[in-house]
């Protein structure tokens, strides 16, 4: 009987420092990979901070591109008419997606408008500018424009806004729902009325996050708004537009100083405003989850 008792605590004790070995070794690699992402990041953003600030000037803002040199005045303006066009292009379709394959699943449909979101989400962007091109630039005539562009970037910002807005509508408590229903609401009165706006914090995430994906965007912009040194003209179709992601992708690898010192402000632009969008997000988000804890309580 000892003998079986020893063994027994023998075999624990092995398991114990088994697991606790493995236990080490996962803290040890988990740690290894945040240092790793971690310096990776800094380093990008010290390089992009350091250059981009060393770069800037006065004529950045008040002028705009000539040939490599200049400023990025067309490029700025150009970013946030394509970026807030597709976003606005993508908001009604999207929210009204994810409203309907979360406050009506029980059909074919929202299973396919799903799978057809996730979908969306892997196709590479390149291949929707590629779509764009075909479809509108030449297919529809209308050359490189700032409707080409803001249809592509909504095409990309499409089925996030509907996920974010499916799984924001699936944390309304469903006592709330039972609570209207029992009042006599409807179906429309519920969703509209009571259900979205308590999901209004988590559809802002993701509306907010589908802005930085748009602001970041390359390859749709090159085949749907071509490129141009000249501000906006107003016109939605045959008039190129200026963004600051061309800027990067353009000029970086030029052999003039001018032109890089553009690819580096453009490229801390581009940085900032997206960090600027992700920290307005995270506040919605801390401003969210406190909000339902107070309403636990």
């Amino acid at each position: 009987m000892a003998d079986m008792v020893v063994s027994q605590f023998r075999a624990d004790r092995g398991r114990f420092r088994q697991r606790q070995f493995f236990s080490y070794l996962g803290w040890a690699l988990s740690t290894l990979a945040f240092l790793l992402l971690g310096s990776a990041m800094v380093w990008i953003l010290a390089t992009v901070f350091l250059r981009g600030f060393d770069a800037l000037s006065l004529t950045v803002f008040t002028h705009v591109t000539e040939g490599t040199g200049g400023g990025l005045l067309n490029a700025i303006e150009g970013t946030f008419v394509l970026a807030f066009g597709g976003i606005l292009l993508a908001i009604p379709p999207g929210l009204a997606a994810g409203i309907y394959i979360a406050e009506f699943d029980h059909g074919r449909l929202a299973s396919t408008i799903r799978f057809l979101a996730d979908v969306l989400v892997g196709v590479p962007s390149i291949v929707i500018g590629y779509f764009g091109y075909i479809t509108m630039v030449v297919g529809l005539g209308w050359k490189f424009s700032v409707a080409a562009g803001s249809i592509a970037l909504a095409i990309i910002s499409l089925p996030y806004i509907c996920r974010t807005s499916e799984i924001a509508l699936r944390q309304v408590p469903r006592a709330v729902r039972e609570a209207a229903y029992a009042l006599g609401a409807g179906d429309g009165t519920v969703t509209m009325r009571i259900c979205v706006p308590m999901a209004l914090p988590g559809i802002l995430t993701g509306v907010l996050l589908s802005l930085a994906i748009s602001v970041g965007e390359t390859a749709p912009l090159l085949y749907t708004a071509g490129w141009s040194n000249y501000l906006w003209n107003g016109h939605l179709t045959n008039a190129p537009i200026g963004y600051l992601t061309y800027a990067i992708w353009a000029f970086i690898n030029e052999p003039f100083a001018s032109a890089n010192a553009l690819a580096y402000a453009a490229a801390l632009f581009v940085t900032l405003f997206v960090l600027a969008i992700n920290v307005i997000s995270r506040l919605v988000l801390d401003e969210n989850a406190g909000w339902r804890r107070r309403a636990r309580r």
